[in-house]
């Protein structure tokens, strides 16, 4: 794999969350044997207690050393040394563990020396829970005479109960490292999709607009030719040749463009665009292209001048007043107005036309939508236009809004921020 910075903020990530988790493992191991270490500090107090407790109801004094052994985790093995009884025994063992707050189920047995086992003695629970006794878990010592052995089932579900909270900061920073792990595989797949995109705009390029100009080229120079000239048949053929390429040459220059902002390929190269001479090049354009009578008003408070990409500038103008004219009825009429206001400057397109659909409204900017028209079904077009004009306000930071006038037709309008405009 190429080592790109992508792909090394995405490594350094990854290694910075595992890095947390194992952090945090540690630290919950630390934390258990912490856990651990405290509790068994507190059962070997308390059955110290509870053989000095013995031996002074006996008026005897400890001579030895070591009396808990710790087999296990939940086994510990008592030498009392000592005579004591069951009920005397289970009774300090409760008192005992209450002083030091061990909240345990416990079960305890006694070694008997005339039958050579361990008398299983009782199983004393905390929570009031039905027992569930292990008599066979206790076996005999053969280096004691006068011992018990104690017996904490539930001892290691303690450990890990009292943890809770560590388990929780574990579990969470799991499910980000998850979380993380998902959204990079989505990241590395739309990042695939995105060049096989950029592919295709490359290909489609090369593929489509090299053989369309040489169809232009070609039907120029055929069209020029006094044969074709002199035979209205084959002017008129040839005418339409030119009239499709030129057509099928805007619907392709309007996917590219829509497929370059969503592949973020487009950089606005800004400079000083004079509005009042973009607007009189693209209603040339119109009229050339529509062949119709357009009655364009326009009204601008000034001759602004404004920063803007020129090249899109001029597109999301074209846009605006080509849909205004091919949505409009017999006598097109297309009122334009600038006006600066507080925010910024005014820039509105209005039409006569038949206006949008209420339903339509809040998806006439969404890519390939298409309003449906039952008198405008012969009008061609992708439904990609509005999305261009959107997206490229948006890079702009410009708002472009559209809405129904109150009598026919709707309403385009860009509000332009007050630091892209020069006053002429």
């Amino acid at each position: 794999m190429r080592l790109t910075r992508f792909n090394i903020v995405i490594f350094i990530g990854f290694l910075a969350i595992v890095g947390v988790i194992i952090m945090q493992l540690l630290l919950l191991n630390k934390a258990l044997k912490f856990e651990k270490k405290e509790l068994e500090s507190k059962i070997f107090f308390a059955l110290q207690d509870v053989v000095e407790r013995i031996y002074s109801d006996n008026k005897s004094s400890i001579t030895f050393n070591n009396q808990i052994k710790k087999v296990s985790d939940d086994y510990y093995i008592v030498n009392v040394d000592d005579v004591f009884e069951n009920k005397i025994l289970e009774h300090y063992l409760k008192v005992e563990f209450q002083k030091v707050n061990i909240d345990l189920d416990f079960e305890y047995a006694i070694y008997n020396c005339g039958t050579d086992k361990m008398v299983y003695g009782n199983y004393v629970s905390s929570t009031g829970k039905t027992p569930d006794k292990c008599e066979e878990c206790f076996s005999t010592n053969n280096d004691l005479i006068y011992y018990f052995a104690i017996r904490f089932p539930d001892i290691n579900k303690t450990f890990y109960g009292n943890l809770q909270q560590y388990w929780i900061f574990t579990f969470v920073l799991f499910l980000v490292l998850i979380i993380y792990v998902y959204s990079v595989f989505l990241m590395l797949q739309q990042k695939r999709y995105t060049e096989l995109q950029k592919d295709f705009i490359n290909n489609m390029t090369h593929e489509f607009k090299t053989p369309l100009s040489s169809i232009l080229i070609a039907s120029n120079f055929a069209n020029s030719q006094n044969e074709i000239k002199d035979n209205p048949k084959l002017t008129k053929y040839v005418q339409i040749i030119i009239n499709q390429s030129n057509k099928l040459n805007q619907h392709i220059e309007k996917i590219l463009y829509v497929a370059k902002t969503d592949s973020n390929q487009i950089l606005l190269e800004k400079s000083t665009v004079d509005l009042e001479k973009t607007i009189d090049l693209v209603k040339e354009n119109i009229v050339l292209k529509h062949q119709k009578e357009i009655n364009f008003k326009i009204e601008l408070d000034k001759n602004y001048k404004i920063r803007a990409d020129e090249f899109h500038f001029y597109n999301i103008i074209y846009n605006i007043i080509d849909n205004a004219v091919k949505y409009a009825g017999k006598d097109i009429e297309v009122d334009i107005k600038a006006k600066e206001t507080n925010k910024g400057l005014s820039l509105s397109f209005s039409d006569n036309g038949s206006g949008i659909p209420l339903k339509d409204l809040p998806f006439i900017f969404d890519k390939f939508y298409r309003v449906t028209r039952e008198d405008n079904k012969d009008i061609e077009g992708f439904g990609i236009g509005l999305s261009y004009v959107k997206r490229i306000c948006d890079l702009h930071k410009w708002k472009v809004s559209l809405k129904n006038n109150s009598g026919k037709g709707a309403t385009v309008k860009i509000l332009i921020n007050k630091e892209d405009i020069k006053n002429g």
